[in-house]
């Protein structure tokens, strides 16, 4: 059983990479612990016949607009791959907050495709001028952004990302610098008067790993909005399933062997260049490399036990810490949410937030070990944008909460028992109050769930041993852990912590998301080290 690369794991990252790897020739092998691959990827009827939920992960705008995406995207498209955006279902909206603030008024905050538009709801007229210079900044800033959030971290990139920095200018850069240190509540107070971009897109700095009170905020804000407003919010047709379907297809055309139920126990010590990969089912080699897409404990306490890191990585990893803990729920209704605010009926995603006021102080409570007393709830409407995922005239509705403490130690509304921790008793009743709070928007909700379902964070863990702590996005990704600091300080060396061994994953440069990213990077830089070898 050997092969020139073995990869460990089947989220994004290591499809992509997989993918590009036997595209570019080479055998590979995929292995997986659960009997089907994906990893945070899925999609099933978990209510009732006919109602198809995204199991973790449902929204793609990361994806198709990344590398991963330009390079295999045709081709699982040929696979039967689809996807459904607002323009295919003929709306106006892409997403919106909603929320109460602390005076009593309800506040909502609406975005569509076009900046100018979404400008143009703003109440203050200087606001609507300021939107739009904020996108227009990012513009100029995107090729550093981007580049950072899509190279690799060492002392190469880095200097090119600075030289392109210098070319906009000093002061520029120096506001970009500065900009990256700052939180997204302080961008957003320092450049608007009303409350309608903080609204629309502090909540949003929840799915890049961060809150609003949080360095990097005032870079990833702009960047979740010119991503909402160029790539808008692309489900897959029929579920997120049908994605692994293409993914598969396109594997198996490659030729890569696919091997589930096969739990990876440790990478053996370099011999002769190559690596072996224990597993329950027997030893894989690689004879270049052996990528691995898992939790830093899962690389250095168990998959690298006893082999020193520590030149690489003069700090302990041990330090790696994981962000907040998160939970899904999932229903089945008998018609779509009636919400109060019309306009909410047909936007695909839903924050219950007045931005970073309330964002905030929901982050604050989970990590001081509280259940959140008003939780930022993410309420995505799959079936807006691809009706087939429900009966005629029902619906489903894909809920995110990314505000818990995994092992809760109160509740700040002084309400729930959690001594137990996450049993089955606590989840049900978080559950009621988060649909309670969806009803304050949406007189009649509660009348219309058939049925529901929960994934607490205790069950994450379970699910998915990458979601550390509960964590789904592979550890904090605030400044101090991040970008040259992912997964730990060494400067582009997490790629590779060990000769022959390449971690991938969320846990490691460019982060959580359905980008693909890291797996992208890896299957380059090794595709072209294979080239410059052959010649």
């Amino acid at each position: 059983m050997r092969s020139d690369y073995v990869i460990i794991g089947s989220g994004i990252n290591s499809l992509v990479a997989a993918a590009e790897l036997a595209g570019g020739g080479a055998s590979v092998t995929l292995l997986e612990q659960h009997g089907r691959i994906g990893g945070f990827i899925d999609s099933a009827e978990l209510t009732l016949p006919g109602f198809v939920h995204d199991t973790y992960s449902s929204w793609h705008p990361l994806f198709v607009s990344g590398p991963g995406y330009a390079a295999l995207g045709e081709d699982l498209h040929r696979h039967g791959l689809c996807y459904r955006n607002t323009e295919d279902a003929g709306i106006d909206w892409v997403t919106a907050s909603v929320g109460t603030d602390a005076s009593g008024r309800r506040l909502t905050a609406m975005a569509t495709r076009d900046p100018k538009a979404t400008a143009e709801l703003f109440g203050n007229p200087a606001d609507r001028s300021a939107y739009l210079q904020m996108m227009d900044e990012f513009g100029a800033q995107a090729p550093v952004v981007f580049g950072a959030l899509g190279g690799e971290m060492n002392w190469p990139v880095l200097a090119k990302l600075g030289f392109k920095a210098l070319r906009m200018g000093v002061g520029n850069a120096q506001n970009l610098v500065r900009q990256a240190l700052m939180s997204g509540r302080n961008y957003t107070r320092s450049r608007f008067t009303g409350t309608e971009a903080d609204q629309l897109w502090a909540p949003w700095l929840l799915h890049a790993g961060l809150g609003p009170e949080q360095a990097s905020g005032g870079i990833m804000l702009p960047v979740m909005a010119a991503s909402m407003h160029q790539f808008g919010l692309p489900v897959v047709e029929g579920g997120a399933g049908n994605f692994l379907k293409a993914f598969e297809a396109l594997l198996i055309e490659r030729g890569v062997d696919i091997r589930t139920g096969t739990k990876a126990e440790r990478i053996g010590a370099l011999n002769a260049g190559t690596r072996t990969v224990l597993t329950d089912q027997g030893e894989f080699t690689a004879e270049i490399a052996v990528l691995a897409s898992v939790s830093v404990p899962g690389l250095y306490d168990e998959l690298l036990e006893g082999e020193d890191t520590s030149k690489s990585f003069p700090h302990e990893t041990k330090s790696y810490l994981p962000g907040r803990a998160a939970m899904q729920v999932h229903l089945a209704l008998d018609a779509p949410v009636p919400w109060a605010d019309q306009r909410l009926a047909s936007t695909p995603l839903v924050h219950l937030s007045t931005g970073s006021d309330s964002t905030a102080i929901a982050c604050a409570q989970a990590e001081a070990g509280l259940l959140p007393a008003e939780p930022t709830v993410v309420v995505g409407q799959q079936c807006v944008l691809d009706p087939s995922r429900a009966p005629e005239g029902k619906a489903t509705l894909w809920i995110q909460l990314q505000e818990l403490p995994f092992v809760p130690r109160g509740d700040a509304a002084g309400e729930l028992q959690t001594a137990n921790g996450w049993d089955n008793e606590l989840v049900e009743k978080y559950v009621d109050r988060v649909l309670d709070r969806i009803e304050e928007f949406a007189p009649g909700f509660r009348n219309l769930v058939l049925a529901r379902t929960a994934i607490s964070p205790a069950a994450l863990a379970e699910a998915n041993p990458n979601a550390v702590a509960g964590d789904p996005y592979g550890g904090s990704a605030e400044l101090f852990q991040n970008l040259l600091w992912r997964p730990v300080p060494g400067v582009g060396r997490g790629r590779q912590p060990a000769k022959g061994v390449w971690h991938i994953g969320a846990a490691s440069h460019p982060g959580p998301g359905l980008g693909g990213g890291s797996g992208h990077l890896a299957a380059q830089q090794l595709l072209r080290a294979a080239k410059r070898l052959r010649k």
